[in-house]
């Protein structure tokens, strides 16, 4: 028996990285998954892999910018599985590397619309059936956000506005035996790694200033952290921001 034996999960961002890994765990501790991003192909991908050890996904192509879509998911997983009990936001686009005084107007819309947006439109269209039965919401920021990294800016923001809604969510929806949480993961999903790649030195340094010398699985690592939170080991867990970083990142 798993952890999440007959729960339901949404993964955004489900078909690479940290949503992957998630994606991944969850089904292995139980839960049927639904499989959720913008490119189909890799959402179908990540659904055949939970379906080769005996899991239960549906892939479903979302846009989380746009609400049409996340009403659709969320109907889409209701229909296959009944409810849903577990909400991953992983979902996150944005433009690397660009100062503030240079970032633009489509730079705040695409991290704002992709990242806080979507995280927003998905928490409100899972909340009637959480409502019902309780459930469990694991919002994704980061360590940019938490410390204003420069060259971030719209994607700080949208990072911050995620912990937010996350704080808020936890002091109206705790009543209902929802528990919201937030991770900032440092992992190896493949748009970080071909960030650092552009950035000679850089992986070095930050494995120099990381206590534990290493960058964390996206599933082993990231996705055991999202089934912790998830699972009834953290019922008492709400409204914190946990950093998964190898300790490099220390909230105050």
């Amino acid at each position: 028996m798993g952890k999440l034996d007959g729960k339901v999960a949404i993964v955004t961002a489900g078909g690479q990285g940290i949503g992957r890994g998630a994606a991944l765990e969850l089904a292995r501790e139980g839960a049927a998954v639904v499989v959720a991003q913008r490119t189909l192909e890799k959402v179908v991908r990540v659904a055949k892999e939970i379906e080769a050890f005996g899991g239960r996904a549906l892939p479903v192509t979302c846009d989380t910018s746009r609400r049409d879509q996340v009403k659709a998911t969320v109907a889409a997983a209701v229909k296959e599985f009944g409810t849903v009990d577990i909400l991953v936001n992983a979902a996150q686009s944005m433009r690397n590397d660009v100062p503030l005084e240079e970032t633009t107007d489509e730079d705040m819309a695409l991290a704002l619309g992709s990242g806080l947006m979507g995280t927003f439109y998905f928490m409100q269209e899972c909340f009637p059936y959480m409502k019902q039965r309780g459930g469990k919401i694991i919002n994704v920021a980061s360590g940019a956000g938490t410390e204003g990294a420069a060259g971030w800016a719209a994607y700080a923001a949208a990072k911050e506005g995620i912990r937010a809604l996350t704080r808020v969510a936890c002091h109206e929806w705790g009543k209902y035996k929802i528990n919201v949480n937030v991770i900032c993961p440092w992992a190896d999903s493949p748009r970080f790694m071909e960030h650092v790649e552009t950035k000679p030195g850089m992986m070095d340094f930050m494995l120099m200033m990381n206590p534990l010398g290493r960058i964390g699985d996206c599933q082993k690592d990231i996705g055991r952290v999202i089934v912790f939170l998830a699972s009834p080991d953290s019922d008492y867990i709400t409204g914190h921001t946990i950093m998964v970083d190898g300790g490099q990142l220390m909230l105050r």
